[in-house]
């Protein structure tokens, strides 16, 4: 299966290729919404869904019939940006069964930024000297085995 060309027809919102890509009783599940849907359902969904899209497969694994891929897509105009993984069981080269979980990846953290202070300083120094006290008889003990 050419999941690079499955993945475009999504993001192309073509009914016709992505029909082609589905087993005729194949079912698709969207978890983080709770909805089910039949394969023209699914079609529709994603055909009728407002804006246009682009995206890229980053990661696909496969193990016997499943296939578990990692896919960005974002808004070209909104600047809306998700994540979603799709775990795609095959039957006859075709798509039997779709789970799939979508994650909005929203606005970043801000950034932090972080300082050692003098006590940090302090407290860092006298760690570092116990760790070679500590160092320094161990090695005192293994060598005395040694010998």
């Amino acid at each position: 299966m050419d999941l690079e060309r499955y993945w475009q027809a999504v993001l192309r919102q073509d009914r016709e290729t992505l029909r082609s890509f589905f087993h005729p009783d194949a079912w698709v599940n969207w978890h983080n919404t709770g909805e089910r849907f039949t394969v023209e359902e699914f079609i529709r969904a994603n055909c009728e869904y407002p804006g246009e899209w682009e995206g890229e497969l980053e990661r696909v694994e496969k193990t016997g019939s499943l296939i578990i891929t990692a896919a960005r897509v974002f808004s070209r105009e909104q600047g809306l940006s998700f994540h979603v993984t799709s775990f795609l069981r095959e039957r006859e080269g075709k798509i039997a069964a779709l789970d799939e979980y979508w994650g909005d990846d929203g606005p970043g953290a801000r950034r932090r930024y972080y300082a050692i202070t003098d006590e940090g300083r302090r407290r860092w120094a006298e760690g570092r000297q116990e760790w070679e006290n500590t160092r320094a008889l161990l090695d005192a003990l293994t060598s005395a085995e040694e010998d």
